[in-house]
C-alpha cells in the first residue's frame, strides 16, 4: 500500500493502545536530571523495579512517565560514564517532547480558576499585575526566565488560530516543548484532502 493512502489493509483492526507511557532518556548524571523535571516541570519520583540492575530514576506525573539512565553505569559495559553532548542552539525543529498547558483567566475576585502545580507559583505575580486574562504560557515563560534557562519562543499559525511555543534543553540536551497545541483540532488526512497540498509527491 502506498504511503498516504487512506486505505486500510485487508483483515486491520484497531491496535490495542492507549496513550503514551513514558519517554526514555540516558543521563551524564541522573542527580542533575532528577532536579531538573522536578524543579522546572514538578515531575515526581516513583518507585522502580527491584530488578533494574543499573543506576537510574523513574518520575512520573501529567499521566506519563519520564525514565532516566545513567550513562555508562549498565551492568554489562565497564565503559564510563559519557558527558552530556549539549547542542549549540536551541532548534524549534529537532527532536522534542511536548507538554500541553493549560489556559485560564483570573476572574473579577483575582483569583485564577484554573491552574496547574506546574505554574501555581508565578500566579500571584500575573494577579498583582492586574492582568484578567492571563495564560499559563506567559507564566511558563517567567518561570524559565526566573529559572535563568535559555529559551527560543516560537508560534504556529492556522488562520486565525495562534499556537505559542516554548523550547528548551533538559541538562543533557534533550528538548522539550512547552505549547498550549490543544487550540488546533485534530483533523484526520482523510478529512482534510481537499485542503492539503500533495504530501508524498504521487
Amino acid at each position: 500500500m502506498a504511503m498516504g493512502s487512506h486505505e486500510e489493509p485487508e483483515g486491520s483492526s484497531a491496535l490495542p493502545l492507549v496513550r503514551l507511557n513514558h519517554v526514555s532518556f540516558q543521563c551524564a548524571s541522573v542527580e542533575a536530571s532528577v532536579d531538573f523535571y522536578q524543579r522546572v516541570l514538578g515531575f515526581k519520583l516513583v518507585k522502580r523495579p527491584a530488578s533494574l540492575d543499573f543506576e537510574g530514576a523513574w518520575l512520573h506525573r501529567y499521566g506519563m512517565g519520564i525514565h532516566l539512565l545513567q550513562r555508562g553505569s549498565d551492568s554489562e559495559s565497564n565503559d564510563p560514564p559519557l558527558p552530556a553532548a549539549r547542542p549549540a542552539a536551541i532548534n524549534p525543529k529537532g527532536n522534542h517532547i511536548s507538554f500541553q498547558v493549560i489556559i485560564g483567566n483570573i476572574n473579577s475576585t483575582g483569583y485564577y480558576y484554573k491552574i496547574t502545580a506546574l505554574v501555581s507559583p508565578l500566579l500571584t505575580r500575573c494577579a498583582f499585575a492586574g492582568a484578567m486574562q492571563c495564560t499559563d504560557m506567559g507564566l511558563m515563560k517567567a518561570r524559565l526566565r526566573d529559572m535563568k534557562l535559555d529559551f527560543v519562543a516560537a508560534r504556529v499559525r492556522d488562520g486565525e488560530t495562534v499556537v505559542e511555543q516554548l523550547f528548551f534543553h533538559d541538562p543533557d540536551g534533550n528538548m522539550i516543548e512547552i505549547c498550549d497545541c490543544e487550540k488546533l483540532p485534530v483533523i484526520p488526512l482523510a478529512d482534510a484532502a481537499a485542503e492539503l497540498p500533495n504530501l508524498f509527491g504521487d
